[in-house]
C-alpha cells in the first residue's frame, strides 16, 4: 500500500503540471495495487507470530519480486509506450533493482510523468538496498554487511548502527536523501534543467543509471555535469553506514581507516588512468576529453551506475571488457551499488596471496587481516563461498542466453551487466535490450534479482529444505 502511494502519486503530480495525458495510467496503478496490497494486509491482520529467520529470506525476496511485477503497471497501461507485460516487468526490475537495462527506446519524445517514474523507481529502489544491506541482511547472517560485524573492521561494529532498527533506518534515509539532495543542486546549477536535475540526482545516488534522454548523459555534452557525475557516483558506491560513521563523529579520517574504501579508491583510480592512458595515445579523444570520459566511464561501469557519455563499447583495445570486468568487481558493500563488492574481492586476494605463503612454508600459521584486525576464517569460507556461486550462476545463466541465439560477447556482457546490476553491455545490447527475446528478458530479470539479493537469498528459496517445517 506503501509503494503505490510513493511510486505512483508523484507521476501523478507530474502528469498534472505538465498535462502529458498519462493520470489514467498512473490512477489505475495506483488503485489495483493500493487495494491488492489492503486485501493481503486485511487477511494477515490477525496473525501475531514472530518472524523468523526464514520469513525472512523469503520477505526480502518479495519485496523485489512482488514490488518489480506491481510496478510495471504504469509502462503496461500507457498509451504513449505499448510495451508487452513482459518488457514492462523487464523495465520496472530494471528500475527497482537499479540495474538500468532498458528495452524503451525514443526516451526523449516520453511523457515527462512516464520518465520521472523510470527515475523514482530506481531512487525507492536504491533507498530499498541500503536498507536491505546495512539492516535487514546482516540479521539474516547473509550478504555482504556480515562481513562488518564485531570481529572485523569496519564503520558498523554490530548489527545495527544505532540501537534500534528504526533509528538505523532512518539515519540511513537522512543520508541517502541529503545526497540526493546535493546532487541535484549541483546538477542544477551546471546547466540542466530542474527536470532533468531532479531525475539524474535520483539514478546517480542509486547508482542506477537510467536517463531521460536516449544519449544518457550524453545529452548535456558538459564536462562540468560529467565531472560532477562522477563525484556523485563514488561517494555513492562507498557503504553508507561509513558515511553515517564519518558524520556522527565529523570527522572525514573516518573514511580514509577503512581498508575496503582505500581498496576501492586505488582500484577506481588505477582503471581510470588506464582508460585515460588508452583513449588518449590511441587518438581517441584529447587529452581533456579522454581525462573527462575515461574517468568518468571508468566510475560509472565499475560503480554499476551505467550513465554513458560515448559508446565504450566501441573503445580500442581491451577497455570495453576491462570495464565489465570492473563490474563485476563493483561498489562497496552497504552502498547502493551492484557487483561482488568489493570486500569480497579484497578478502579473496588477500587469501589467494597466503595460500601461496603456505608454499612456501607449509606449517606457517598466516592471519588473514583487514587493517588491523584478524578476520575469521568463517568469514573467509563464506566468501569463498558465494565466489564459488557466483560463477556457476554466471555460467548457467550465459547457456541459457546463448540458448536463446545470443551471440557470445552479447550473451556474455547481458549476464554480466544483469547479475551485476549495470545495465550496459556490449554488442546487441550496448544501448538497449529491445531486440533480446522475450525468453532472454525473463532469464536477465532473474538475474537481476539474484545480483540485487546477494545470490543466496533469492537461491535460498529453492531448497526443499527451506521449505519443511
Amino acid at each position: 500500500m506503501l509503494f503505490s502511494i510513493l511510486a505512483n502519486l508523484p507521476s501523478i503530480i507530474i502528469s498534472i503540471i505538465y498535462a502529458d495525458g498519462e493520470i489514467a495510467s498512473f490512477v489505475t496503478s495506483l488503485l489495483i495495487t493500493f487495494i491488492t496490497g489492503f486485501v493481503l494486509w486485511f487477511f494477515t491482520l490477525g496473525s501475531k507470530k514472530e518472524l523468523r529467520t526464514r520469513d525472512g529470506f523469503l520477505i526480502v525476496t518479495l519485496f523485489w519480486t512482488v514490488l518489480g511485477v506491481f510496478g510495471a503497471l504504469p509502462f503496461f497501461l500507457s498509451f504513449d509506450l505499448p510495451l508487452s507485460v513482459t518488457d514492462a516487468v523487464f523495465e520496472s526490475i530494471s528500475g527497482l533493482s537499479t540495474t538500468g537495462a532498458t528495452v524503451i527506446v525514443g526516451l526523449d519524445v516520453l511523457p515527462k510523468s512516464i520518465l520521472f517514474y523510470r527515475q523514482q523507481l530506481q531512487w525507492l529502489g536504491g533507498m530499498g538496498i541500503v536498507a536491505l544491506a546495512v539492516a535487514v541482511l546482516p540479521m539474516l547472517g547473509i550478504g555482504g554487511m556480515q562481513l562488518y560485524r564485531a570481529e572485523s573492521p569496519g564503520p558498523v561494529k554490530n548489527d545495527n548502527l544505532v540501537p534500534r532498527l528504526a533509528e538505523t533506518a532512518k539515519a540511513l534515509w537522512y543520508i541517502y536523501l541529503a545526497l540526493t539532495l546535493a546532487c541535484a543542486l549541483f546538477f542544477w546549477a551546471a546547466g540542466m534543467t530542474l527536470f532533468d536535475a531532479i531525475c539524474h540526482s535520483f539514478t546517480t545516488v542509486a547508482i542506477g543509471g537510467f536517463s531521460t534522454h536516449d544519449a544518457s548523459l550524453a545529452y548535456f555534452d558538459s564536462s562540468l555535469i560529467n565531472i560532477i557525475a562522477t563525484v556523485f557516483m563514488f561517494l555513492a558506491g562507498i557503504n553508507f553506514a561509513l558515511h553515517f560513521t564519518a558524520w556522527r563523529a565529523k570527522n572525514i579520517s573516518q573514511y580514509w581507516k577503512d581498508p575496503e574504501l582505500r581498496f576501492y579508491a586505488v582500484m577506481l583510480l588505477v582503471l581510470s588512468l588506464i582508460t585515460i592512458g588508452v583513449l588518449y595515445f590511441s587518438q581517441t579523444h584529447t587529452l581533456f576529453d579522454s581525462i573527462v570520459h575515461g574517468a568518468f566511464q571508468s566510475v560509472s561501469i565499475a560503480t554499476t551506475t551505467g550513465f554513458t557519455t560515448d559508446d565504450f563499447s566501441t573503445w580500442p583495445s581491451m577497455l570495453p571488457y576491462m570495464l565489465i570486468y570492473a563490474s563485476i568487481i563493483g561498489a562497496c558493500a552497504g552502498s547502493t551499488g551492484g557487483g561482488m563488492k568489493v570486500i569480497r574481492i579484497l578478502l579473496i586476494l588477500k587469501q589467494g596471496l597466503r595460500e601461496i605463503q603456505r608454499l612456501i612454508h607449509p606449517n606457517a600459521v598466516i592471519p588473514i587481516k583487514l587493517g588491523s584486525t584478524l578476520v575469521p576464517d568463517k568469514v573467509i569460507e563464506s566468501v569463498w563461498g558465494f565466489f564459488a556461486m557466483y560463477v556457476m550462476v554466471f555460467l548457467a545463466l550465459l547457456l541459457a542466453m546463448l540458448a536463446t541465439g545470443l551471440d557470445v560477447v552479447t550473451a556474455f556482457s547481458a549476464v554480466g551487466a544483469a547479475i551485476n546490476n549495470l545495465g550496459p553491455g556490449l554488442e546487441g545490447v550496448a544501448k538497449n535490450y529491445a531486440e533480446v527475446t522475450d525468453t532472454g528478458k525473463w532469464i536477465l530479470c532473474f538475474a537481476m534479482l539474484l545480483g540485487r539479493l546477494e545470490i543466496f537469498t533469492l537461491l535460498v528459496l529453492f531448497l526443499p529444505m527451506f521449505w519443511r517445517r
